[in-house]
């Protein structure tokens, strides 16, 4: 007995074709889709880079050609380890505020304020924030949104001039960089002067 050969059917070739088209165009549209979110990160890259946010929140050391941003622990905020001492009391003039030699802790009318953590570490960095509440943070000048107020020297006037998509972006590339454990103090109210009285 000879064996007639199996010709498909019709509608068989029909499917394959459309399965395997559906297949083929599944490819590009995924790599389009990750497409996006590599061109925010790049571009929140670059805006933490122009928009002087090492100057801060990336602890200063001594190098070769005098104060650098210690990039080891790059946007990591005011070292825990470093334990300020009682701000020095300026007289009155001109002259309003100091600073720490990490470029992480300032003192003035305000008080003493500390850089934050910005990096994704969940206990001590944003790890546990929502682009919300960074966002809020930015436009409100209030930690998340709703809290104390962001405090001098951040720029946060200036920053308001971000967008939307300018504040996503820089939230987008804080979600990729390293998590560096590192809990910055919280602010100190100013100290009260003694010659009032």
């Amino acid at each position: 007995m000879t064996s007639e050969p199996v010709v498909p059917s019709f509608r068989a070739v029909a499917a394959a074709a459309t399965l395997a088209t559906a297949v083929l165009s599944a490819v590009p549209s995924a790599q389009a889709a990750d497409a996006p979110a590599a061109d925010k990160v790049a571009r929140g890259k670059y805006l933490v880079s122009t928009s002087g946010c090492h100057d801060c929140h990336t602890p200063f050391k001594l190098g070769a050609n005098g104060p650098e941003p210690d990039m080891t622990r790059a946007l990591s905020g005011h070292p825990q380890s470093l334990v300020m001492p009682p701000a020095p009391q300026l007289p009155a003039g001109p002259w309003l505020v100091t600073m720490a030699a990490t470029n992480t802790a300032f003192a003035g009318p305000w008080g003493v304020s500390f850089t934050a953590n910005l990096t994704p570490d969940a206990e001590t960095g944003l790890g546990q924030w929502t682009l919300k509440n960074f966002v809020d943070t930015i436009r409100t000048g209030r930690h998340m949104g709703r809290g104390r107020p962001v405090l001098p020297p951040m720029p946060i006037p200036v920053y308001n001039n971000f967008t939307d998509d300018d504040l996503e972006a820089v939230y987008s590339y804080l979600r990729t960089i390293a998590p560096i454990s590192n809990r910055v103090p919280e602010p100190l109210p100013p100290v009260q002067s003694t010659a009032a009285k």
